[in-house]
């Protein structure tokens, strides 16, 4: 396990807690077969969330300036990183050449609103995403594809622009090898990691007949089916992506309890839990609450990430864990702080590393930690 600098500053925005030190081995998961990956296997990534691409509501075919000045900045800075060296105090290095860029939700600003003006403006902040962002790597200003999920400000019910986009680019988009009866859910392969985009939340659990909020869209058959069909018992890593957090909705609800306007039910929460917990997940990414969060989460609650959790996780006892992986915004035009996780998953394990900016990537830094889990950890046995 390694611990740089544990003793970061909250997030700005913070308000479910600090993530502090280094990821400690997790347990094995029992009846996983024994898997390893190569040594010549590493892969990287960057994950990014609420972008929030922004119409100018006076010019709604146009995007708000603010907006198109802080998401072309945000591309420029992941095109310049892959390279570059990574300071010590974030774990030494060189930053890896991503496959793709994993996008945890909100890609546009106004997908939850409804109204003629507010139609066109989705359309405006759909089109510059997809302009800025683009597909596959070779289309847009990114030099790498894209695998965005949506979040509420895309669509909350499923519907509008965004959602069609998603839908349409899932047709031509690099790797990938299923997707739901819906269009919207997907997954792909990258070397030997099994990656799963699951959209605003996922579920629903059957026997719950409650109305949701947010429309899972069939998005928790999905993940049981790919994860049946495509990982089953090789013990092969995991990487799963949504866009609502998980640590305020982890809590036990009675089947038979009434509606209360949750973001995610906690059943659902609870059955995305149990679809997880006999595979080897190396991670779960998100975005939503525009604050960098590093959790453990064993599908009763979530831990913050620490030290302290070798010992606990060493003894092999107690439930199983999975790391949770919380991004802040990347590119929002209502402020200057913005942050990305850039990822290596291969034979040394699991690294996340937080990249951030202050000036709305003017400038962009590593923060003072990294987050690692071993190799054991990621080769389940």
């Amino acid at each position: 396990m390694t611990s740089i600098n544990p003793a970061v500053p909250v997030s700005r925005r913070s308000f479910l807690g600090h993530a502090a030190g280094g990821l400690a081995a997790v347990s094995a998961v029992p009846g996983l077969a024994a898997h390893r990956a190569a040594a010549d296997d590493t892969i990287a990534f960057f994950v990014v969330g609420d972008t929030h691409f922004f119409a100018d509501a006076a010019v709604p075919d146009r995007l708000h300036e603010k907006s198109a000045a802080v998401t072309g900045a945000l591309v420029d800075q992941l095109n310049e990183l892959p390279g570059t060296e990574i300071p010590e105090r974030a774990g030494s290095g060189a930053v890896r050449k991503p496959f793709g860029v994993i996008h945890a939700g909100d890609v546009i600003d106004t997908g939850d609103k409804q109204g003629k003006l507010q139609d066109a403006m989705q359309r405006t902040e759909v089109a510059a995403f997809e302009r800025t962002m683009g597909l596959s790597g070779d289309d847009g200003g990114l030099a790498y594809p894209v695998y965005e999920v949506h979040g509420n400000h895309d669509g909350p019910a499923g519907k509008g622009p965004a959602i069609e986009r998603i839908t349409e680019r899932n047709k031509t988009r690099p790797r990938v090898d299923h997707v739901s009866p819906n269009g919207l859910h997907y997954a792909w392969d990258v070397g030997d990691v099994r990656f799963v985009n699951l959209g605003i939340v996922v579920g629903s659990v059957p026997g719950i007949e409650r109305r949701r909020r947010y429309a899972p869209l069939g998005s928790l058959d999905f993940l049981v089916t790919d994860l049946q069909e495509n990982v089953g018992d090789s013990g092969r890593p995991v990487v799963i992506t949504h866009h609502v957090d998980i640590a305020r909705y982890t809590t036990p609800v009675p089947a038979d309890a009434p509606f209360a306007d949750k973001e995610w039910d906690p059943a659902d929460v609870g059955g995305f839990f149990a679809a997880l917990r006999e595979f080897n997940v190396a991670a779960v990414f998100y975005g939503h609450t525009h604050s960098r969060q590093v959790w453990r989460w064993d599908g009763r609650a979530c831990r913050p990430a620490g030290e302290s959790l070798a010992e606990d996780a060493a003894d092999g006892d107690g439930p199983r864990e999975i790391d949770v992986f919380n991004v802040d915004n990347s590119s929002h035009f209502a402020g200057p702080a913005q942050a990305v996780f850039s990822v290596e998953l291969g034979p040394d394990g699991l690294a996340v590393r937080e990249y951030a900016t202050k000036d709305a990537w003017e400038t962009g830094f590593w923060s003072p930690l990294i987050w690692r889990r071993p190799t054991a950890a990621v080769a389940a046995s």
